[in-house]
């Protein structure tokens, strides 16, 4: 063993593009433009504005406390469905779980008007809870459920179900052995669920905006309205800051806390994790578990369908008909199909940037344990942390030098992929540091170089992980509006700027849900396949 020690002790393979290569994509689309709006906006005249105004001080603890809540109620409500798809199969499995990320890909300017559709004037359910709290943590829950299950059951899917099995032979009852044993197991995914839907909550935008009306508002809500409607760019950077100072401490603590509860286990195969419900109270936990997700994640989308079907005081294909031709005249320039088209090729390539930053980086955060990959941690999610409107404006502001982006295409995937690369990490970071080091030790003794480590020890064990990450990062990549809105030409919109357009006008709604039917049905349908190649070519681990 002590011959070995040499081999273990050298640098793992392009263990410098490992760290250059994250470090050099966001200092330079998100560092260097945030850089450039905060110092071209900031002063002290905004501090000082944002720290002595009630009203402002109001929206930092309402956004803080909401996004707490919808965290705590997004979990317990996910965490079923999250056991129920990780131990157990049934048909119809790949596909139900496909559906249940088509509510997180959706616009958010979508979701609201699902939610109004469903609760606002005239809604479905024959009440009024439109500019209220309660509408506003249904629609994040809605929008974040899919965060939980993927990725707490992406980790629980792999524990070993014969730790659990010894602990009900011991006398442990059902609670007990998940207490002791299950629950300090997926403490990291926990924690990196918890993360992310709190982030996606704490910077609420279009739900919000379109929700809770002149009542609410979050710090993304009060920055954007301090930008466009009234110009003050001093008060919109001081939020900014403040925004982001609460995320970098938040995911620090998270970080932290990562570290220190993670543990070596020995992960198992989905096969082995996995069974058919037997006895009568499983079949009635799975039943009961995908009908309610079924009805809670359904019904707004069938108001959307309802909504797209309604033409000339009944029902048809109308709205549908309409969107083969080009919207000119309405501020379209292009037609669905042609949006479509724009969303795929985008979605397409802000994947590719996301997986292979992603994993790059996850590397560093999994195999560094110490100082620098906290903080690198914490830098690869402040684009979760960071106002949309900031991100596409300083896209604008910033990169015309050393080479003009600005009216490049290739913003708009490169955006996306900001957005996507910290799911990457969150999703693969937990399967990463739970291979026993052990397995690599033996490989080194045995002769096996870093590099062959790598391939035959570690990626057979992450390629799951990093294909549900890609999953990810396709599906945000399709339903990204907020940054999309400032960067996309005009001539090549994705689909969520032209729904966005179509609300706009006068006599279009029916058309804009339309086409977020088309969206749901293009998103579930790249997920399913998505589901379909991880299962059949990653098959066994």
């Amino acid at each position: 063993m002590d011959a070995a020690r040499p081999a273990l002790t050298r640098p793992p393979p392009l263990a410098g593009l490992r760290v250059l290569v994250p470090a050099v994509f966001l200092g330079w689309f998100f560092v260097y433009p945030l850089a450039r709006i905060l110092g071209r906006g900031m002063s002290a005249d905004g501090f000082r504005e944002v720290l002595t105004d009630t009203g402002l001080l109001e929206v930092a603890w309402f956004t803080v406390w909401q996004a707490a809540v919808s965290t705590t109620l997004t979990m317990v409500l996910a965490l079923p469905a999250a056991y129920v798809f990780a131990r157990f199969e049934f048909p119809g499995k790949a596909a139900a779980r496909a559906l249940l990320t088509v509510p997180f890909v959706l616009p958010t300017v979508v979701v609201g008007s699902a939610f109004l559709a469903l609760a606002g004037p005239g809604g479905a359910l024959g009440v009024r809870w439109d500019e209220s709290v309660g509408l506003i943590l249904a629609a994040h829950v809605f929008y974040n459920f899919a965060v939980v299950v993927r990725t707490v059951g992406g980790l629980w899917s792999h524990l070993d179900p014969r730790l659990v099995a010894a602990a009900r032979v011991l006398g442990a009852s059902p609670w007990q052995a998940f207490r002791r044993v299950t629950l300090p197991l997926l403490r990291p995914a926990l924690a990196a669920a918890g993360s992310i839907v709190f982030l996606f909550s704490f910077t609420s935008f279009g739900v919000v905006l379109i929700l809770g009306g002149a009542r609410f508002a979050t710090l993304e809500v009060e920055i954007y309205r301090q930008t466009t409607s009234f110009l003050d760019l001093g008060v919109a950077a001081a939020l900014a800051v403040l925004q982001l100072a609460g995320v970098t401490a938040i995911l620090l603590a998270y970080s932290r806390y990562q570290e220190r509860r993670t543990v070596e286990q020995t992960l198992r195969p989905v096969a082995e994790a996995a069974r058919r419900p037997r006895r009568w109270r499983e079949r009635l936990l799975v039943a009961g578990v995908l009908g309610s997700s079924a009805v809670a994640l359904g019904a707004p989308l069938l108001v959307l369908v309802e909504r797209s079907l309604r033409f000339g005081g009944g029902y048809g294909l109308g709205n549908y008909r309409a969107l083969g031709s080009r919207g000119g005249r309405g501020g379209l320039f292009t037609s669905a199909t042609e949006a479509i088209g724009n969303s795929l090729g985008f979605a397409a390539v802000a994947t590719v940037l996301a997986v292979v930053v992603g994993m790059l980086a996850a590397s560093v955060v999994a195999y560094r344990r110490d100082r620098v990959s906290r903080w690198f941690d914490a830098l690869l999610m402040l684009p979760l942390g960071t106002s949309a409107v900031t991100i596409g404006f300083g896209f604008l502001l910033a990169l015309g030098w050393p080479v003009d982006l600005r009216t490049s295409w290739i913003l708009v995937p490169i955006a996306h992929s900001l957005v996507a690369i910290p799911f990457v990490v969150r999703t693969v970071v937990p399967v990463m540091r739970s291979v026993r080091a052990r397995l690599r030790e033996a490989a080194a003794v045995l002769g096996a170089p870093p590099g062959q480590v790598w391939r035959e020890i570690d990626l057979p064990m992450i390629a799951r992980a990093g294909l549900v990450g890609a999953g990810f990062a396709f599906a945000i990549s399709l339903g990204e509006f907020g940054a999309t809105s400032f960067i996309a030409r005009p001539d090549r919109p994705t689909l969520p700027i032209a729904i966005f357009r179509f609300l706009g006008l006068p006599g279009r709604f029916g058309q804009a849900m339309a086409m977020s039917v088309i969206l749901m049905v293009v998103t579930a349908a790249a997920v399913l396949l998505i589901e379909r190649f991880r299962v059949g070519h990653v098959g066994e681990f």
